[in-house]
């Protein structure tokens, strides 16, 4: 084989991996993320329900690995309210009056009214969407419900990067009634916000800057990223995900919940959740978050360098 021959496939590999992109196909029922023929997630618009119970829309499900399995659950039957990455709290109350949970689903909604494709940036895909948040405990003088907050969520999706793809995903949430406030749940735990609901499969391993980290009841202190890896492939082969919270995320470093099995993974916000924070009607509170989606375990990517690039 002679150096000539050697150059051409190393040219001809290199451009077909550069001429990788994401494609973006928005629905009435979805948002459909694709490389070629791979999948690569679904964001919900429409509502979807288990036989008329636990409606939700606003969230990410299926979220696929780089082989294509399913890397996340809905409607598990220990948790029916959880739903692949999703962001919802328990508490949200108008001064003093508490309206619903979105985190269980109880007298709460969300609506879609705009999702639509934003300008290519660094190679990916983008797509933008506006969501009223909503309660049958809030309406207006004439029986109609009100919107409580509005929010504006980009998810930004890369193409597959040699064995990783990167998806970026900012939250933006803005009150529309005078004296709002948010919170967790109102346990020691004190979970809510960002949160991902994964396969249950045996042999999890958590990983952060510092090593291997053992999930515990109460939340783990774990700098700025977590990474979940497991069998979660065909054939037991190993995938994981790893979380990166961006430090400009408000009380960042947020502690984590983080389970072994039948339950979900969340980076707390806000801290303690049992305490409501205020939720400004003029400054939008924003929240950044990575995902990147790898083969192997944590050590087949370099998260630690690449989350220095994500606070660039």
């Amino acid at each position: 084989m002679n150096l000539y021959y050697i150059t051409f496939c190393f040219i001809f590999i290199s451009n077909v991996i550069s001429a990788q992109k994401v494609d973006l196909i928005i629905k009435n029922d979805a948002a459909y993320f694709l490389e070629e023929k791979d999948s690569i997630l679904n964001y919900q618009i429409a509502e979807k329900s288990l036989n008329g119970t636990y409606t939700r829309t606003n969230y990410i499900h299926p979220l696929y690995t780089l082989d294509g399995e399913i890397l996340t659950e809905d409607f598990p039957p220990d948790h029916y309210h959880h739903r692949g990455v999703f962001w919802a709290w328990h508490q949200l109350y108008v001064g003093d009056k508490r309206i619903g949970d979105a985190w269980l689903i109880d007298d709460f909604s969300w609506e879609v009214i705009n999702a639509i494709q934003l300008k290519p940036e660094e190679k990916s895909t983008i797509l933008k969407v506006e969501v009223l948040w909503k309660s049958p405990q809030w309406r207006s003088k004439s029986g109609k419900q009100k919107p409580l907050v509005k929010e504006i969520t980009k998810l930004k999706v890369y193409p597959l990067k040699e064995n990783y793809r990167q998806i970026d995903i900012e939250i933006s949430i803005q009150a529309l009634e005078k004296n709002m406030r948010i919170g967790g749940s109102e346990d020691a735990k004190g979970y809510g916000g960002f949160s991902q609901r994964l396969k249950n499969v045996e042999n999890i391993k958590f990983t952060g800057s510092q090593g291997k980290i053992e999930p515990t009841l109460l939340p783990v202190e774990a700098d700025g990223w977590i990474d979940i890896s497991g069998p979660f492939d065909q054939d037991d082969n190993l995938s994981g995900l790893s979380i990166l919270s961006h430090p400009n995320n408000p009380g960042f470093p947020n502690p984590w919940i983080l389970r072994s099995k039948n339950s979900m993974q969340n980076a707390v916000y806000p801290f303690p959740g049992k305490k409501a924070i205020p939720l400004s009607e003029t400054h939008p509170t924003i929240l950044r978050y990575r995902l990147l989606i790898h083969r192997g375990e944590a050590n087949q990517i370099d998260i630690a360098s690449k989350y220095v690039e994500f606070q660039k």
